[in-house]
């Protein structure tokens, strides 16, 4: 079954990218799955930022740059930019989970998440079933 929108969230990217991350295995043996499941895999120009610098840190530019080219290349990926109203929301998340270290980038998420209602996130953070989303895988 084909369904409409998945979030993927920068865990899921850097796990894609870097074959000595943790989850790379799981992340690699998930993704072909994820294009067939799903229409459209969004993200926000938050996370895509946050995964650039992680992945320049960790695995230089080459392997940064080839990112954000598959990203603004690709058909099957929207990425979606920050506005005042989902910061707003956003905020209001951080206020209600105060006693939890979401960061800014994770409360946009939730906040484009639950306007979108996009219930999955491929993501290997635990911040998102915090925030009431499932995990794929």
């Amino acid at each position: 079954m084909v369904t409409r929108e998945v979030f993927v969230d920068s865990s899921a990217w850097i796990a894609l990218a870097d074959e000595t991350d943790q989850y790379h295995d799981g992340a690699a043996e998930a993704y072909p799955d994820l294009l067939r499941r799903y229409q459209r895999l969004v993200t926000t120009n938050l996370v895509v930022a946050e995964t650039y610098i992680t992945l320049r840190r960790g695995l230089g530019s080459q392997a940064a740059l080839a990112f954000l080219q598959s990203v603004d290349g690709s058909i099957r990926i929207e990425k979606v930019y920050s506005t005042p109203e989902l910061e707003k929301a956003a905020a209001a998340l951080l206020r209600q989970y105060e006693d939890h270290d979401f960061s800014l980038a994770d409360a946009v998420s939730f906040a484009l998440m639950a306007e979108r209602e996009i219930r999955q996130a491929f993501a290997f953070d635990h911040h998102f079933i915090t925030a009431g989303f499932s995990l794929v895988p």
